[in-house]
């Protein structure tokens, strides 16, 4: 089996999933980001489908783009401008090829967490 990337975005301060929230997906080589993928989060807050598939995955260095402003904004919880947090990046290595990676989001409008999950 070949590794594959999954992401999983929670409202903490809603206490609910992370629907409609925009993320890219690059792959980091040195200074060069190269854009792989784009996803909507659906009604459980995740992707439809990994957001870097089993036939796509190459260890590596990848960063996430939560679009986290755009869905603040769109839930009411944007507050003053500008905004506390509006992109938020996530940069992490991936270097086991057989593994599922999962990089889960914990995200409120002036804080945020993640971590490697299963």
């Amino acid at each position: 089996m070949a590794g594959y990337l999954t992401t999983h975005v929670l409202d903490t301060a809603r206490g609910c999933p992370a629907a409609g929230l925009r993320i890219e997906l690059f792959s980091v080589d040195g200074e060069i980001r190269s854009r792989l993928a784009e996803m909507v989060t659906n009604d459980d807050g995740r992707t439809d489908s990994p957001i870097l598939p089993q036939d796509r995955f190459a260890t590596g260095t990848y960063e996430l783009v939560f679009h986290a402003g755009d869905y603040l904004r769109a839930t009411g919880q944007d507050g003053e401008a500008p905004l506390f947090l509006d992109e938020v990046p996530i940069r992490f290595g991936m270097s086991d090829g057989e593994a599922h990676y999962h990089v889960p989001l914990l995200l409120s409008p002036y804080g945020y967490s993640t971590y490697r999950g299963s």
